[in-house]
């Protein structure tokens, strides 16, 4: 059976981790059935919440796993320290407060986000996560540069 790189990746990132992909699977909250299913058959099989999940818990994006997959070199800013991370955290709240008013400035088909179903609500959420993280992660480069030149 073919295997991508990214599965390759992400075998080898939970190696690194000194991990078994048991033990990780179960610090992650998925079953190790799933995740050994994933590894198996590659994550192109794999629903999009076990990729994030999977992705969140070698704090990485799904972007950086794509660079990574392509060859691509990608900046090795993924650590956030404890104050950036509350920091993304109230934010997150802040928006996810703001969906959920019946006169929040965005409605999906005249829903708030509490009336979207558990997927939808989910993959939104983890959208808006990563999508603050990069912000992060890019404010950091810019008003910092030389730190993480190279």
């Amino acid at each position: 059976m073919l295997k991508d790189a990214r599965t390759e990746i992400i075998r080898n990132l939970i190696n690194e981790k000194s991990t078994s992909v048991k033990a990780f699977a179960e610090s992650i909250g998925m079953p190790y059935t799933t995740l050994r299913s994933m590894l198996e058959r590659g994550i192109g099989n794999a629903s999009v919440d076990n990729v994030l999940k999977v992705c969140k818990g070698l704090g990485i994006t799904t972007d950086e796993l794509e660079k990574m997959a392509n060859g691509e070199e990608i900046n090795n800013v993924t650590e956030f320290s404890p104050k950036d991370e509350r920091d993304i955290q109230r934010e997150l709240e802040k928006m996810i407060q703001g969906l959920e008013s019946t006169n929040a400035y965005a409605a999906f088909d005249g829903e708030t986000i509490d009336e979207l179903d558990k997927e939808d609500r989910e993959l939104l959420i983890a959208s808006l996560e990563n999508s603050l993280r990069l912000a992060k992660r890019l404010a950091k480069e810019k008003f910092t540069p030389n730190k993480f030149r190279k």
